[in-house]
Parts: structure tokens; C-alpha cells; sequence
């Protein structure tokens, strides 16, 4: 980990931190929630070690990156141009790029709004979510999974934000990243994160106290304010991508995710991996990898094999 480098670059109006090792092609790594650039760690070690130069972002909002204090400042829009001004920097004409969670969602945009700069995309747990000309996301989540699903209590500023303050930051990362429960996450009201006193999740046996620290360090210092309003922006994230109603993503892809991942196993998502509809939507899709008895934070949980997935394909090209 100490030959890790890190650094401060400034791109798009923001200071972005990011931390990278290697030479050669570069493979942009792409954090979700709750998460940091830590989450790559396993394949910064494991790419640089193969002749590609890994770039892991904290993203806008995260770690030791600027938090804009303004909803709007976290549109998809400034997201992704937060990553096209640092392929920029970065020296080079195109990238390779892994995501995961969030950090998937904002690739899939990345490729629609500049495909020239996507060599290839290996994307981990979150497909393509097509944009419905109708109906807005948070209108949609809410009329299928009720009031208490997760990005529903994300939505009013503040409210999740002091549930939080209540058990620290350690306790919610601790018991989002452990969490082995699969279909839609539900927070009731007053106790997302409640823990009882003395029962803590116990760690798995790939993150440790010294992972988990880390983690809750950044968001104790930063809090989740910055993380949360990528929720609270996905309505005007569906008004300003309305240009792009049924684009097929046309970059390469391969697609990774856990058999037992909240994702994967939230209603109808099998259904458009495995069924067709994804292969129509992103007609480069050339691999479905389904990990057996894996959840969702499987850059940690199985790193080698991640690592290897993520080699395997971008070595093709």
C-alpha cells in the first residue's frame, strides 16, 4: 500500500485527489457508496503488477476531494465531466474503466455522453438502467418498493444525514459494507443504522478494523452530505439526459456481479441482465459474469478474482 501515490489534481472547478501506481495503459477505477478510492486497493496493486498504470479517484464529495456544498454542483453532468477533465490531465486520448455501484452509474453516462475516450468498460454489479421517457426515477422506486427503500429516505437533506450522526460514521459503513441481505434495501424511519449496543456486525474476514478506520476516518471528517446528494440529484440527472432516450451504450463491456448481490437480486434486474434487454441496450456487451455466493461489495470481498476478471478482458484490447 505505501507504494501507492497520491495526489491533487484540479479538474472541472474542483480539487479531485486521486491515488495511482504503474506505467503503461491507464485503467480509471471508480468508487460507489460508500465508498473511496480505498475500495480499489486490491486491483491498484494488481493491475500496476501487469503493465497497466491504475488511476483510482476519490470522486466529488468523497475522501480528500472537494465537497460543494450546492445540490446542483452534483449533477451527472459535472460528474462525469469531473472524469473526462482528468483523462485529460492524465495525458491521454482514451482510458480503460472499471466502476462499481455509483461509480457504474456514472460510466454508463460517461460512455453515452463520450464513448471516444471508453476503450473498454468493465462494469461491476450495476448495469445499464435504461432512461424512461415518462415516469422519474425516484417517483418509480417509490411507487415499486414504498416510501422505506434506501435511495426514498436518501432524498430530503438533512433527515438521513442526522440518523446517521446517531451511530457514527463507523457503524454505518460497517454495516453497509457487511450487509449480506439481498432485494431492495429497506431503511425504516429511525432505524437505518440503529445498531444494539455491544452487537456490532462482526468483520469479514476481507475487511479489517484497520480497512474499516480508514473509511469512517474520511467520512467522519467529510461527512455524508456530499455521497448523499448523487441520490438527491438522479430526478434532475433524468431532466438533463433526456437527449439521450434509448442511446445504445456502443463501447465494449464486460459485466461483473454477485449472485447475492442487493442489486442483482432486486426485482427485475436478472431478468434484464440475463433475458436480453441488456444485450439490446449495450450491443458491445461481451461477457456476463455471475459470482456465486458474492454480495455486492465484491471488489473487496473477492479481490483476486475480481482483478483477474478485470485483466482478462482489457487485455483484449
Amino acid at each position: 500500500m505505501d507504494s501507492i501515490q497520491h495526489r491533487t489534481v484540479s479538474v472541472n472547478g474542483i480539487n479531485m485527489h486521486i491515488a495511482e501506481k504503474g506505467e503503461g495503459p491507464i485503467v480509471l477505477l471508480i468508487h460507489g457508496f460508500p465508498e473511496l478510492w480505498y475500495s480499489w486497493r486490491h486491483q491498484i496493486l494488481a493491475l500496476s503488477s501487469q503493465g497497466y498504470r491504475a488511476v483510482a479517484p476519490d470522486l466529488r464529495g468523497y475522501g480528500d476531494s472537494d465537497a460543494p456544498d450546492s445540490l446542483s454542483s452534483y449533477s451527472i453532468m459535472h460528474i462525469v465531466g469531473d472524469l473526462v477533465a482528468l483523462v485529460e490531465i492524465l495525458g491521454v486520448k482514451e482510458v480503460f474503466v472499471v466502476a462499481h455501484d455509483w461509480g457504474a452509474m456514472i460510466v454508463w453516462c460517461l460512455c453515452l455522453f463520450r464513448p471516444d475516450i471508453v476503450k473498454a468498460f468493465v462494469c461491476l454489479s450495476v448495469p445499464f438502467r435504461p432512461r424512461h421517457p415518462k415516469i422519474k426515477p425516484v417517483e418509480s422506486m417509490r411507487k415499486f418498493f414504498g416510501d422505506d427503500y434506501y435511495i426514498c429516505r436518501f432524498q430530503n437533506p438533512g433527515e438521513i444525514e442526522e440518523e446517521m450522526a446517531v451511530v457514527g460514521a463507523k457503524e454505518v459503513v460497517r454495516g453497509i459494507l457487511t450487509t449480506r441481505k439481498t432485494g431492495p434495501p429497506i431503511f425504516p424511519k429511525g432505524q437505518a443504522f440503529q445498531v444494539r449496543p455491544g452487537s456490532s456486525t462482526p468483520l469479514p474476514s476481507w475487511l479489517s478494523e484497520e480497512d474499516l478506520s480508514y473509511f469512517a476516518s474520511k467520512f467522519e471528517s467529510k461527512g455524508f452530505t456530499g455521497p448523499l446528494n448523487y441520490y438527491r440529484s438522479m430526478d434532475l440527472n433524468w431532466e438533463l439526459t433526456a437527449p439521450w432516450t434509448g442511446v445504445q451504450v456502443k463501447v465494449p463491456v464486460k459485466f461483473v456481479v454477485g449472485d447475492v448481490d442487493m442489486v442483482y437480486t432486486t426485482p427485475g434486474v436478472k431478468e434484464y441482465v440475463n433475458g436480453g434487454g441488456f444485450k439490446k441496450d449495450v450491443p458491445y456487451l461481451q461477457e456476463v459474469v455471475v459470482m456465486e455466493g458474492v454480495g455486492h461489495f465484491l471488489t473487496q470481498e473477492k479481490p483476486e478474482e475480481v482483478s483477474s476478471h478485470i485483466l482478462d478482458f482489457i487485455k483484449k484490447f
